[in-house]
């Protein structure tokens, strides 16, 4: 489907790879300017070498406040604009509470939770004075459903949806729209620990997604009329019993 972003500016967090970088080449082939964000210097600098003029590289470390207050400005000053924020970047923890490790909770619940809220903050004065702007936030499928094997990263998720409707409310009068994109399991670094035979098994049977096929989620997304908002979209592999 010819999706059409032409001279609009998208900046995705943790967009060097997975997801983010999905969204990033749809942005791109739709014609719009891409900021990726992302903390890997190397990486981001060979992926916008690979995406051409349309891509621009911002390094932040999304955990560091400080990091992230610099983030907006820095976006105006390569490419003058912002029209559509996606807050995607996240970390996963699974397994039993009983011998979990707290600090690694942590870890997650920053990244996954207030890295959304501080970047979505820093976006938003931007955007209402301008009267337009869409903020995509990449949630999960465990936003919706509690899965029993991964506790803590559900509570994450499901923040993230409460976050989301609630905002979504406060800055429509913006002309801002605010949606959210959950995928089940995914090709992406969260499974580069997986052993190889069992992605493999789920790749033949339709058990895991590409990122692509989330991208194009994202894209319907963000070429509905102005008057439509898209509030969720849950996504999944044909075979993914949840």
């Amino acid at each position: 489907m010819n999706w059409d972003l032409s001279g609009r500016v998208v900046a995705i967090t943790g967009g060097a790879s997975g997801i983010g970088l999905a969204c990033a080449k749809a942005s791109i082939g739709a014609g719009a300017r891409v900021v990726i964000i992302d903390r890997a210097e190397d990486r981001l600098a060979a992926v916008t070498r690979e995406l051409g003029a349309n891509a621009f590289a911002l390094q932040v470390d999304l955990t560091d406040p400080a990091s992230v207050a610099t983030m907006m400005p820095r976006i105006l000053e390569q490419v003058g604009q912002l029209d559509v924020f996606h807050a995607n970047a996240g970390t996963y923890v699974g397994g039993d509470i009983l011998g979990g490790d707290p600090d690694a909770w942590d870890r997650m619940l920053n990244l996954n939770i207030n890295a959304v809220f501080r970047t979505v903050h820093a976006v938003l004065p931007h955007m209402a004075e301008r009267r337009t702007g869409d903020i995509i936030v990449t949630s999960s499928v465990a936003g919706h459903v509690p899965v029993m094997w991964e506790p803590v990263y559900t509570a994450s998720k499901h923040a993230i949806q409460a976050f989301v409707h609630t905002l979504r409310r406060q800055v429509a009068r913006h002309g801002i729209r605010v949606g959210e994109v959950s995928p089940g399991i995914a090709v992406t670094p969260l499974l580069d620990d997986w052993p190889k035979e069992n992605l493999q098994k789920m790749l033949e049977t339709g058990g895991v997604l590409q990122p692509k096929e989330i991208a194009e989620a994202v894209m319907f997304m963000l070429t509905r009329p102005r008057e439509v908002t898209i509030r969720d979209i849950v996504i999944l592999p044909q075979n993914q019993d949840i």
